[in-house]
């Protein structure tokens, strides 16, 4: 099972630092130069200043000036950290991309780092290599989580978060903050140690699923492994949903395709197999292209797919699941039904001549997790195509990740994000 604890969190004190809506901004991975600097603007406590860290002379250390800026911050007493350890819930309440508002219920606690296994922590997709080494400068430099992994459990009977429940409807939340996408973010710092309890016993046979965080985690081993022996490095912030909470949707990141215009050959070679293993039906418009969320997972897989080239927008039918069977023979039966799993091995592996290491350095692919930025970058010329995926619900993530294997990068797109900036986990 995994080792989940509550914390003795550092974060910021609201009285001297200002409020969340000041202080928090979106995980580091999301914002560009511009957001970054707005952010910054917001206070001289905003969290972008050492999760993104910039040096303070050109040629300088990013990380380093992390490390004292977060000092600096605790000596003046903006960032303080708790005396006892507690669990801290967290609600969001968001509209998704199909317009639907819903509230997905959560809590940050710390977690013991471990290997992959059965019955503890599993990963759900394959990484890049690129971020981890940035986030692991960040960690050494900074000891401290700055941002929690996003994971998942099984708990049927609610009874985390019912234990919980109590807290966050009686009594005032920590802090409040709204993002860019509309997002109330609501956070409680629970230190009933009966409530503690119950959480630990209804995780206690739980196992983890990480759903957003791959690098973060990876990079956490990599920290505990250097400083070695027991302590707090040993453990990771996490911010953990149950698989059942009625909040908790999934939607999908389509494929974009680069470097197809004007390259004849591999043009044909993508429309032969296309009318090789896909029944293709001419659709009215761009709107129709995303295929919608799939119910069964068994179901043929459809795809949207748009080129700029003649910019009419098609719908893709898998003629038959034995041809996606044929192409992932050497994977389980649950990865054989996986809109990226299929789409990479019959197109971005196949007439596309994408290799893995392309796909994990984005060498003539990219990615959209919106409808309309999908559509507007083939119709810009941007990329050359777009394929629009179905995505891939709940159960099927936690099939594949027992089953013992990962999914293709960016095959899943959790809404809303984790803010970064409601708590730190100091390591040291």
């Amino acid at each position: 099972m995994a080792d989940v604890q509550p914390l003795r969190a550092l974060h910021y004190d609201l009285a001297t630092a200002g409020s969340l809506d000041q202080v928090c901004s979106p995980p580091y991975d999301v914002i560009d130069p511009e957001q970054r600097e707005e952010l910054a603007s917001r206070s001289p406590y905003n969290v972008v200043r050492i999760d993104l860290p910039e040096p303070t002379e050109p040629g300088g250390d990013p990380y380093a000036n992390a490390a004292t800026q977060l000092a600096a911050w605790r000596e003046a007493g903006a960032v303080v950290r708790d005396d006892e350890p507690a669990l801290w819930a967290l609600t969001q309440t968001y509209t998704g991309p199909d317009g639907a508002t819903r509230t997905r219920n959560g809590f940050l606690a710390r977690v013991r780092v471990e290997d992959y296994g059965p019955g503890r922590i599993r990963p759900h997709e394959r990484t890049h290599p690129g971020p981890k080494e940035d986030r692991l400068r960040l960690t050494r430099a900074t000891q401290a989580n700055l941002s929690p992994i996003f994971s998942l459990y099984g708990d049927p009977s609610g009874a985390a978060w019912a234990a919980l429940a109590p807290h966050v409807a009686s009594e005032e939340p920590f802090g409040e903050q709204t993002d860019a996408e509309g997002t109330l973010n609501r956070l409680w710092r629970i230190a009933d140690p009966d409530a503690i309890t119950a959480v630990h016993a209804a995780l206690e046979p739980a196992e983890l699923l990480i759903a957003d965080g791959h690098h973060r985690y990876e990079t956490a081993r990599v920290y505990a492994e250097e400083i070695g022996g027991e302590g707090e490095h040993s453990y990771v912030l996490m911010h953990l949903v149950a698989l059942e909470d009625p909040g908790l949707m999934v939607f999908p990141t389509h494929r974009l395709i680069s470097g197809l215009a004007g390259d004849e050959p591999r043009q044909q070679a993508l429309a032969a197999t296309l009318r090789e293993s896909f029944d293709i039906t001419e659709l009215g418009s761009t709107a129709e292209l995303p295929p919608g969320s799939a119910t069964d997972p068994r179901a043929p897989l459809h795809l949207g797919y748009l080129d700029g080239q003649h910019k009419q927008p098609y719908r893709l039918t898998l003629k038959d699941q034995a041809i996606a069977d044929r192409a992932l023979a050497d994977y389980p039966e649950p990865y054989r039904h996986l809109d990226t799993a299929i789409v990479e091995a019959l197109i971005l592996m196949g007439p596309l001549g994408l290799t893995e290491d392309d796909i994990s350095h984005f060498n003539g692919l990219g990615y959209s997790r919106s409808d309309a930025e999908a559509v507007e970058q083939v119709l810009s010329g941007a990329f050359d195509a777009a394929f629009f995926l179905p995505g891939a619900g709940v159960e099927q993530i936690g099939e594949i990740a027992a089953a013992g294997v990962n999914m293709p990068p960016k095959s899943t797109f959790f809404v809303p994000k984790v803010p970064t900036g409601l708590l730190f986990n100091a390591l040291s």
